[in-house]
């Protein structure tokens, strides 16, 4: 067997492993280091890369904005920031016909902002919403299928952890990453919006409707969430204008939300342990992730399998156009079976390359945001799609009188949502790039 075929076999492999359960990052470790045996024959310098592979990443200051951005989502859910841009989006939107789901849209977009996580945002926006959606008769499927595709406006909305590692893969800026991400984001939101407007226009009966609040108590309402617009106009503000880096911007940010849960009354010795051992949770989730993918993809530049595929790319009369459909169909398919950050680190070093070195008529520099901005959409629809979808899981643990069915029903209006949006930033890029050339 030739190092090409080698290297080919790795992935249906690779896939079996994570069907059996195994964990993404071991899975791919346990494939990249078997292969690697395979090629060389030698086992003490597999396991020899381990000491400067390991010590090479992790001692990356870059990667410290992922911890920080974490902890900084921990310090808004016990400062009960979820809360209160929930009850302001439902002051200002709850009177509307399905106006409580797009408030619970609106303030997953909010916490987004200020969380990172798409997996963060669903849980926390979950405890909150899904009580009040229950209370005003929306069914189980519009509530938990609004909740669970709000949720991933955590991976889009900057700061996001996935942007951050996204842009260090592919070498790109993370402040002008999240610039790129900016008017994404916010067509997110309101194509969310628009299609529960519509879909409580075909199923009246999905849904209630509350009382419509005076004018007091919605600026009442909107001076509360105060905290949340001055810590992301310091943090994702300071980053625009230079005033700090990434990774300051995220320390920023940490101590600006644990300020506010401190003074809210929300954190406690107690509490503060608990955010900072599941930040290192998380981030050890992450770290582990990010050391098998790079394992694996070393082993699959010894096999030449990235070469090939580049010179096999380079050589089809294709348009360029074609090649990026496919990209994105496979990462839809892939979205069914593993999860984003996954997705992300073992895809994004091998397809990155080859899909730069295509003309698409735009500079290197833009190309890079771009495409990212397109993929992190796509891999965003995997977070409500079966069997994988975690944000359909988490929603539905919170609400286990609702089937599982039905709340893979009520997120594929979403999902059609999500595709157009993908189909409008692939044919007008300057959606993606207006607002970077604006500033840059």
């Amino acid at each position: 067997m030739s190092r090409l075929e080698i290297g080919l076999w790795s992935f249906p492999i690779l896939l079996l492993l994570i069907f059996l359960r195994i964990p993404i990052g071991v899975a791919m470790a346990v494939t990249g280091f078997g292969g690697a045996y395979l090629l060389n024959g030698n086992a003490v310098m597999m396991l020899s890369q381990l000491k400067h592979l390991t010590y090479g990443e992790f001692s990356s200051y870059s990667f410290s904005i992922i911890p920080l951005f974490l902890l900084m989502g921990h310090f808004a859910t016990l400062g009960g920031m979820s809360s209160g841009l929930f009850k302001a989006a439902e002051t200002w939107l709850g009177h509307r016909k399905g106006g409580v789901a797009m408030a619970a849209v609106g303030a997953c977009a909010g916490f987004g902002a200020i969380c990172g996580s798409s997996l963060a945002t669903a849980a926390t926006m979950g405890k909150v919403a899904l009580p009040e959606l229950k209370s005003y008769g929306y069914s189980g499927r519009l509530a938990t299928g609004a909740l669970a595709a709000g949720g991933t406006l955590g991976i889009l909305i900057p700061p996001s952890v996935i942007l951050v590692i996204y842009a260090m893969l592919a070498e790109e800026n993370i402040a002008k990453l999240f610039v790129a991400a900016f008017v994404p984001g916010i067509l997110a939101a309101l194509g969310y919006m628009l299609c529960i407007s519509l879909y409580v226009r075909l199923n009246p009966d999905s849904c209630g409707q509350r009382d419509k609040a005076s004018w007091s108590e919605r600026f009442a309402a909107l001076a509360r969430v105060w905290p949340v617009l001055v810590i992301f106009a310091a943090v994702v503000g300071g980053i625009y204008l230079g005033i700090f880096t990434p990774t300051e911007a995220a320390a920023v940010g940490a101590a600006g939300t644990g300020l506010v849960a401190l003074l809210s009354g929300g954190l406690s010795w107690r509490g503060m342990g608990e955010a900072i051992l599941e930040t290192a949770a998380s981030t050890g989730m992450i770290f582990l992730i990010l050391i098998g993918a790079k394992i694996f993809n070393n082993f699959l530049a010894l096999s030449g399998v990235p070469m090939a595929a580049a010179e096999w790319a380079g050589g089809l009369s294709l348009s360029p156009w074609l090649l990026l459909l496919a990209v994105l169909a496979m990462y839809l398919a892939f979205g069914c079976i593993m999860d984003s950050l996954s997705m992300i680190f073992l895809t994004v070093p091998i397809l990155y390359p080859i899909m730069s070195g295509l003309d698409f008529g735009l500079p290197p520099g833009d190309f890079g945001l771009w495409f990212g901005i397109i993929v992190l959409i796509v891999v965003e629809v995997g977070l409500i799609t079966p069997p994988v979808g975690m944000n359909l899981f988490i929603i539905n643990a919170l609400d286990p009188e609702v089937p599982i069915s039905e709340t893979f029903k009520g997120t594929l209006p979403f999902v059609i949502t999500d595709l157009i949006r993908v189909a409008l930033l692939v044919a007008f890029p300057v959606l993606t790039l207006g607002l970077v050339r604006l500033i840059y």
